[in-house]
């Protein structure tokens, strides 16, 4: 499974954005464990990945093949690169609180939709804002 051109050209983009360059970066194949067989255990496909200026270290080795493993982790490191740059105002962490929000509207949505069903009010558990009695 090759990484798909518009992948790599965006990953490159992100990279140059946050300043990290190849030159930059310390690379390093290791053998892998885990699942995949005999292919997995034979071949140096763990990608270790050392972004030198910052000391930011990263290991990938969530797929068999060695090109995706380097993407992946050129990917984790933009993104670790990016939580330490900018904390909560990081893409990753706003994904994140976003995703958090989706959850907690479904959740209320889901709360009301009971309460509608089985005559419940709320009042007394403030779901509703209702006075208690």
């Amino acid at each position: 499974m090759p990484i798909r051109p518009e992948k790599r050209a965006e990953l490159l983009k992100r990279m140059r954005l946050l300043g990290v360059r190849e030159c930059d970066l310390e690379e390093r194949f290791v053998r892998g464990s885990g699942h995949g067989g005999q292919k997995v255990n034979k071949t140096s496909n763990c990608v270790c990945l050392l972004h030198i200026p910052s000391g930011i270290a990263v290991k990938c080795h969530r797929e068999r093949e060695r090109e995706v493993n380097r993407f992946l982790a050129r990917r984790a490191l933009c993104d670790e690169l990016d939580r330490r740059l900018h904390g909560a105002r990081s893409a990753r962490e706003m994904e994140r609180a976003r995703a958090r929000r989706r959850r907690k509207t479904r959740r209320r949505k889901q709360i009301r939709v009971t309460n509608r069903k089985t005559g419940d009010s709320g009042a007394g558990r403030g779901e509703s804002g209702g006075l208690t009695s």
